[in-house]
């Protein structure tokens, strides 16, 4: 039975991963968890603990081998395999998306952006109307959808590729989508994210001005 990873943990794996190609790409081959926790901002202990949700890596006290964390974060995340995607609405941010060059490198390849018509390729990338997406995905193995469209059609779009076989969606419409519990939803906020970011800034400028009073 595989062990249940709590959320805090998988919001680190991604954290994890981008230090450790960090250090492969500036040479360095070993590190200590305390350097990692340091880096992340987190405490030693937590980071042995989150290595330890997936076997512990090595033998404390001689540090990890940046290489070989590497490749295990990468099969633990599923970067060792290819991905499918398509982009369900180009307008800006699905185009943005599509243009973004770091999907492939990690194995992410776009296949296509759909609208409500056939448009002139976008990247390299055909853009097709959107009536022609249930075609497509019974005859493409497609592994994730990314909606970006308005958020009065964004369920509608996603209960259509959960139906055709769609099993992880990536949602960028303004709204929360439900589907049925099989499927795998990032549900990405920008406004939240941009709410974090005013706080942190508010907080920091409050401390700022109590140290000057």
């Amino acid at each position: 039975m595989q062990k249940e990873v709590s959320q805090a943990v998988i919001k680190r794996l991604p954290r994890y991963y981008r230090y450790l190609e960090h250090l492969r790409n500036n040479g360095i081959s070993k590190v200590s968890s305390g350097k990692i926790a340091e880096m992340l901002d987190i405490t030693a202990s937590q980071v042995r603990q989150d290595f330890a949700n997936f076997g512990g890596f090595g033998q404390q006290g001689y540090g990890y081998d940046v290489e070989k964390l590497l490749k295990e974060f990468s099969s633990i995340i599923g970067l060792d395999c290819n991905h499918n995607l398509i982009i369900i609405g180009a307008g800006n941010m699905g185009r943005a998306l599509s243009g973004y060059t770091g999907f492939e490198s990690d194995g992410f390849a776009v296949k296509a952006l759909f609208d409500i018509e056939d448009r002139e390729p976008v990247n390299g990338i055909p853009v097709l109307a959107i009536d022609k997406l249930e075609d497509y995905l019974l005859k493409n193995d497609i592994d994730i959808a990314v909606i970006t469209t308005q958020g009065n059609i964004a369920h509608e779009i996603a209960c259509l590729v959960v139906e055709l076989g769609v099993k992880s969606i990536w949602n960028f419409a303004p709204v929360d989508l439900e589907v049925s519990s099989d499927v795998v939803v990032e549900n990405i906020s920008m406004s939240e994210s941009l709410y974090i970011l005013s706080y942190k800034t508010k907080q920091s400028r409050l401390l700022k001005e109590s140290l000057t009073d």
